[in-house]
């Protein structure tokens, strides 16, 4: 009987995950029958393209490393608070650590550019030396 817990523990570990990935295949496949009883009643080829522009869920901007830097940022600030006044130090040190990983995510988004204004920039700087 005092074997439940962990087992439980470590089953949690496993269910969540599967279910999610059973959950997410689920909400794809009614996605794409929908898209395919929708197309089967158009004639015409630009709303067909314009209906599965509307269903592409593809973002067309690169990742910014800056914004989601900054929100790592705060979120590592607030774990850290939260463990110093609530929790203890276990929850300062995520805090510090997820903090630590958003100001890296930072640094990144300014050694990597990501646009294509900043891309064209770097490539003209680079070339006028």
């Amino acid at each position: 009987m005092e074997n439940i817990v962990p087992l439980f523990g470590m089953l949690i570990g496993v269910i969540i995950p599967v279910s999610l990935f059973y959950w997410q295949y689920k909400e794809g496949k009614e996605k794409n029958k929908t898209i395919i009883e929708i197309s089967k009643n158009i004639d015409d080829s630009s709303k067909l393209e314009e209906l599965l522009s509307i269903f592409d869920e593809r973002k067309k901007e690169p990742i910014d490393y800056r914004r989601n830097g900054v929100i790592t940022i705060f979120v590592g600030i607030g774990l850290y608070l939260l463990g110093y006044y609530a929790i203890g130090s276990i929850l300062k040190g995520v805090g510090a650590l997820v903090g630590f990983i958003g100001v890296g995510t930072m640094i990144a988004g300014y050694l990597y550019p990501n646009t294509g204004k900043e891309l064209t920039d770097a490539v003209e700087k680079y070339e006028k030396e």
